[in-house]
């Protein structure tokens, strides 16, 4: 499951240390290496941190930094009867925002990144390499292997060991996390349809406050035309803008941060005594049901926390920090602190308190900068959902769609028109149908406090398999956060009727879109595995298959990394031919985050060498973005040329000579791929063999400078080069999946009609893998379920 790439050449990104990461296989120049390594050694000099921790504003915390424009409003959206209630609500926004964002996120949840990836998949792919629980079983032992297969080991007794064992054992667990990953990965979705609706609406209502008289339905209009530019632009990427995003959020945070300081010098300093917790038990005593419920609008102050999490890619964890710890909480808390002061004195402004507590002579260049921190946050949440249904993309969860690599430079920066389109529907939808902040606000309240959750349950999960934490840690990290969190969810609750419906519909729909077509690539992997050749099969057909074997090269593309899948027996058993030369192409996403271009692909010999079938598996992370058509080709053909050289240089080496097809592979890892199916007759060759045990027919000669000269190396080498030359046919399997007669309506309709209609409208893998047509040939066959 890939999408193909429109642009594909990549730089060094400026600053982004995991770009840098990334790229190992790439020519950089002289700085870009020393950033590299600066990098792996995690030693940085004062200077680059800061430049990181500056660049980190613009793309990590625009979200929650746009968060002061409608906090207030939505705490009291009927007004304020108290303003002693200003002061408990400034005392919950303090304490939220130090124990979520700062203690929670920052210095917790940040270090439990995936090689510098964060967000839910990143977690769940985390998850899968130290234990079994990944619901499609196509990993093979090689591919722990990988350089970025990073795992680590615990005793057999211990908790980590007992967990893993409880997770692997019951295929509920395994669905029940999926289910867990998935619910999150909707709620970001949900995130990126909210967070642009509320920004803008709440910085356009600027003018508003300018002029009293205008009506409600122009700010809308307004942000509606805001938010039909920033959707029709995102296909030109972030790249030739992403400069100005630093210097944007800095400038807005110091704005807020200064206007803050103005508001408790001016108003009521008094409001400082916010940052005593008794005004909080106050507040809720005075308070009762009201104030429980108000909760829903302190849980605004905290929204784009996941945002922090998932948008990590680009920066190290300590950039993360020192910008948050720095600029990003003092001036957070300045910002809310001027806010309550300025309420503590006109209570009946709540409804725009942002605006109304900016001073006359600064009060339209704030407006533009607000209006601008709006779009970077929009813009911040909208890439952030291209890339997690990207990862959704790798992991069979989501329809093949298109996916666009905008940037030469940002390698996490992508683009996908359908969902962009789709986004820019719902946000407008939900911008024009509410019209106000406060229902959008308890939309994007049930949201954020649902994604919040679900890192805390695969947080648990990480402490225990990764960490190794000591179970006392896990149950006090556990039960604080949900403790904090389920206080805000009991309270988001009470305002489903409110707004509060919107992410769960829409969430409702993604999740059944991507559970439904999981299921179906679930069920279709199964049916390759239970339906696949035995190799007893292919051998006593014979050299030619028991077909005439034309000139040129066929490539099966199959879902199965061992096996010669049943497309093939279905393809020979109706035409009269096959190509002299077959190679089955497998396409998988692993859980890393990228596989290395020199270990990218695997080749094995099927058979014996006169049947001229191989396999060739490409492994590709979930971040990394597949090559052109032409490329991927060419590079599949040079691997296995150099299959072909390397295995004859092994005929009749010892065990203890490590020639290895692949510099990061152990001998291990070679031994592991000569018994694939240890069951066949060595003489013909292992199955799937990477050397040939012995090859009689082998011919040696001595050239006149004493090198020696393999025959058949040279003779097979010009029989692939001659074949590839007659001509390459792409052969697809065009599966369709349909219910059985005796199944349950629910799975009729899911199979039937929900599959069948995403199957109907997504990518063709003929198109993902950009195949012309005229060398395109799909077999079909059809199995129930």
């Amino acid at each position: 499951m890939d999408s193909r790439v429109e642009i594909e050449d990549e730089s060094e990104n400026k600053g982004s240390m995991w770009v840098l990461e990334q790229k190992l296989d790439q020519p950089m120049d002289e700085e870009a290496g020393r950033l590299r390594n600066m990098y792996r050694e995690k030693k940085f000099s004062a200077l680059l941190l800061l430049r990181l921790a500056f660049q980190s504003l613009g793309v990590v915390y625009g979200d929650l930094g746009t968060s002061p424009l409608y906090v207030f409003y939505n705490t009291f959206p009927h007004g304020i009867d108290d303003t002693e209630d200003v002061i408990g609500a400034l005392s919950l926004i303090i304490y939220s925002l130090t124990l979520i964002p700062l203690l929670k996120y920052v210095f917790i949840v940040c270090k439990a990144n995936d090689n510098g990836q964060g967000g839910t998949f990143a977690l769940y792919s985390l998850l899968c390499r130290h234990a079994k629980i990944k619901t499609i079983p196509n990993q093979h032992r090689t591919d722990e292997e990988l350089t970025t297969y990073s795992r680590s080991t615990f005793h057999d007794h211990s908790y980590a060991a007992k967990t893993k064992r409880w997770l692997e054992k019951y295929s509920s667990s395994k669905n029940a996390l999926l289910l867990l990953v998935l619910v999150g990965t909707c709620m970001v979705i949900g995130d990126g349809i909210l967070t642009p609706a509320i920004s803008v609406l709440s910085a356009s209502g600027g003018i508003k406050v300018d002029h009293p008289k205008m009506s409600n339905d122009i700010v809308v209009l307004v942000a509606v035309v805001i938010l039909v530019c920033l959707f029709s632009m995102q296909h030109y990427g972030t790249d030739k803008v992403g400069w100005l995003f630093a210097p944007i959020v800095l400038l807005w945070f110091l704005l807020i941060g200064g206007i803050g300081i103005f508001n408790i010098w001016q108003y009521d300093s008094g409001v400082l005594r916010a940052f005593s917790p008794v005004y909080i038990y106050r507040y809720f005593k005075r308070g009762g049901k009201n104030g429980w419920t108000s909760l829903g609008g302190i849980m605004l102050s905290i929204t784009g926390t996941e945002a922090l999490f998932a948008d990590l890619a680009h920066f190290p964890v300590s950039a993360i920090q020192l910008a948050f710890t720095v600029v990003v909480f003092p001036c957070l808390l300045l910002a809310y602190s001027g806010q309550a002061a300025y309420l503590m004195k006109n209570k009946e402004h709540v409804i725009d308190a942002f605006y109304r507590s900016i001073p006359d002579s600064i009060y339209w260049p704030v407006f533009i900068v607000a209006t601008l921190a709006a779009i970077v946050a929009s813009q911040a949440t909208i890439t952030a959902t291209f890339s997690i249904i990207k990862q959704a993309l790798a992991l069979g969860c989501f329809p093949r769609v298109k996916v666009v690599h905008t940037s030469k430079k940002f390698l996490g920066q992508i683009y996908i028109p359908d969902i962009n389109w789709i986004l820019m529907i719902l946000c407008i939808a939900v911008t024009a149908g509410f019209k106000n902040q406060s229902q959008i606000g308890n939309a994007y309240g049930t949201a954020v406090v649902i994604v919040m959750l679900a890192t805390t349950l695969l947080m648990t999960l990480i402490m225990l398999l990764v960490w190794h934490c000591h179970w006392i840690v896990v149950v006090f990290f556990t039960a604080l956060s949900l403790v904090v969190e389920c206080t805000y969810f009991s309270a988001v609750l009470f305002k489903v009727d409110q707004g509060g419906w919107v992410p769960l519909v829409i969430s409702a729909a993604f999740l059944i879109i991507m559970y439904v077509w999981h299921y179906g690539t679930l069920k279709r992997y199964e049916f390759e595995m239970h339906s696949k050749v035995s190799m007893a099969w292919i051998l006593g057909l014979g050299p030619s298959l028991g077909l005439v074997r034309v000139p040129g090269i066929g490539l099966v593309y199959t879902e199965l990394s061992s096996g010669v899948p049943h497309i093939f027996s279905h393809f020979i058993t109706n035409l009269p031919a096959i190509h002299s030369v077959v190679v089955f192409v497998c396409v998988k996403y692993l859980p890393v985050y990228t596989v290395p271009e020199d270990e990218r692909f695997l080749v094995k010999r099927i058979g014996p060498k006169n049947f001229h079938m191989f396999r060739c598996v490409a492994r590709y992370g979930y971040k990394d973005l597949h090559k052109k058509d032409d490329d991927f080709e060419k590079k599949l053909f040079d691997n296995l040329f150099m299959f072909v050289r390397l295995e004859s240089m092994m005929e009749g080496c010892s065990d203890s000579d490590e020639y290895s097809l692949y510099g990061q592979q152990t001998e291990r890892s070679r031994e592991g791929l000569l018994r694939d199916d240890a069951n066949m007759d060595l003489t013909f060759s292992s199955v799937d063999s990477i050397v040939q045990v012995k090859s009689p027919q082998a011919n040696h000669s001595v050239t006149s400078s004493g090198q020696t000269t393999n025959h058949t190396e040279v003779d097979e080498l010009e029989f692939l080069t001659n074949c590839r030359d007659a001509g390459v046919v792409h052969i697809l399997g065009n599966t369709v999946v349909r219910a059985s007669r005796d199944s349950r309506i629910y799975k009729k309709i899911a199979v039937d009609y929900i599959y069948a209609f995403l199957r109907k409208i997504c990518r063709e893998n003929s198109v993902i893998f950009n195949i012309p047509h005229e060398s395109l040939l799909n077999v079909g066959q059809i199995f129930y379920v």
